[in-house]
């Protein structure tokens, strides 16, 4: 894996390419760059072939331990990976720990072990059962084992400290067995940078990460919601500046297109798209303009009204259910549309002004919304078509315009469907 960069704007947002990767070495990567997220190697809501159908996807492929762990005994039964046992062909197959669309309980990190829960509940990890796993799926890189547990608010000085030192010591054993296991040659790691939001931890997380042979970085503990966004944006610069310039960094759980405009700035490369699926389970569409095409009238013209988002209506008897008790409002951001509501009963435009996939150019709002209130399957279906394939072409245009140092318009075309609201705290 080799970073190759084209351009640093400003000093920090880096636009360029990840080459070399894979086990052959034949794929690459745009960067600035978002993976394809999946639950079990397979995007939720949609199929292998209607996945195919969709442009702009990107090369990389994210899989979560979470989900995996469960079924270790499977895999290694099988022999041949991961990959190869849930049919994905000619992708990049990255392994992180925790699935980015679903929150992790805390209390459950000890000095030898960490927790991941899946559909089976939770699995406790060693660092001799994580590296099992990552033998039995043979990804072609994964994030290093880590205790990721200070991202909370008012964690102390000495918890997060003790995260630091863990996360060190977890890496170091993992590249111990790495550079020892046959099966997992040619497999790049990534080391995950924790420190909660103490300055001096993160700098010394960054700083002991860096000294080590890993092929990347996995800054962890920045989530949305986890801190103010003014505070995370410094840490992530403060950072950057102490890890190699040539080696990718990764921001875990970071996903609204304005928080990534700002992350990208201050010197991030990669990020999970777990958005996309959230949206799709709120019953919502992605709807924010990033068109900064150079013609005049097109650069004009003003992006489609974004409505505010409004509470899921219930009907009698009906409950919320997977942790869905928390506020669907504060949940949603201004950059989709609820389609529950029924003010889209009668609205027959497309899902977003000029988006070309599939669901908007054969549906309608209106169609959606009746999906939705009828609890059709395809709801789903085209909604997770829509969010994907625009969520993937606003990373082509955040790209575009780093190329052509058009990045001051895209964020106002971006965040103009902010409507004024401060950008200080996190409405989630």
């Amino acid at each position: 894996m080799k970073l190759e960069l084209s351009r640093v704007l400003r000093g920090t947002a880096r636009v360029g390419a990840l080459k070399g990767l894979g086990r052959t070495g034949q794929h690459s990567l745009e960067v600035p760059a978002c993976l394809l997220y999946t639950h079990l190697g397979t995007v939720p809501h949609l199929t292998q072939d209607t996945l195919r159908t969709l442009n702009k996807l990107p090369s990389v492929t994210q899989v979560t331990l979470s989900s995996i762990a469960e079924h270790l005994e499977v895999l290694e039964d099988f022999k041949d990976g991961f990959r190869k046992f849930a049919g994905l062909h000619d992708t990049v197959l990255y392994c992180s720990l925790h699935d980015p669309a679903t929150p992790c309980p805390a209390g459950y990190t000890t000095n030898k072990t960490v927790s991941v829960w899946g559909s089976g509940g939770r699995t406790e990890l060693t660092v001799d059962k994580f590296m099992a796993l990552l033998k039995a799926v043979q990804p072609d890189w994964y994030q290093s084992m880590a205790d990721g547990e200070t991202w909370q608010n008012n964690t102390s000085r000495k918890r997060v400290r003790k995260s630091v030192d863990r996360t060190l010591s977890h890496l170091d054993e993992c590249l111990l067995v790495h550079h020892q296991s046959q099966e997992l040659e040619g497999t790049e790691v990534f080391g995950v940078v924790e420190g909660g939001d103490i300055p001096e931890e993160r700098l010394r997380s960054a700083r002991e990460t860096a000294k080590r042979p890993v092929a990347g970085f996995c800054l962890d503990g920045f989530q949305t919601g986890a801190m103010d966004r003014t505070l995370r944006t410094q840490l992530i610069s403060a950072v950057a500046k102490e890890l190699p310039e040539d080696k990718p960094r990764l921001l875990r759980g970071v996903g609204q297109p304005d928080e990534v405009l700002a992350c990208v700035e201050a010197g991030v490369d990669l990020f999970e798209s777990h958005f996309p699926f959230q949206a799709t389970e709120r019953g919502c569409a992605l709807c924010f303009s990033f068109d900064i095409s150079s013609d005049p009238e097109l650069a004009g013209r003003a992006p489609p009204a974004v409505l505010e988002p409004s509470e899921k209506k219930l009907t009698a008897g009906e409950t919320l259910q997977n942790g869905e008790q928390d506020n669907l409002k504060t949940q949603m951001t201004s950059f989709e549309i609820n389609l529950n509501d029924s003010r889209f009963q009668d609205d027959f435009g497309p899902l977003a002004e000029g988006c070309g996939c599939y669901c908007c150019t054969n549906h309608q709002r209106a169609y959606l919304h009746h999906l939705l209130v009828t609890n059709e399957l395809l709801a789903g279906v085209l909604l997770m078509i829509h969010n994907t394939s625009h969520y993937h072409g606003f990373f082509e245009a955040l790209r575009k315009a780093l190329a052509s140092d058009e990045l001051d318009l895209l964020k106002r075309r971006v965040l103009r469907e902010r409507g004024g609201r401060t950008e200080t705290k996190d409405q989630d």
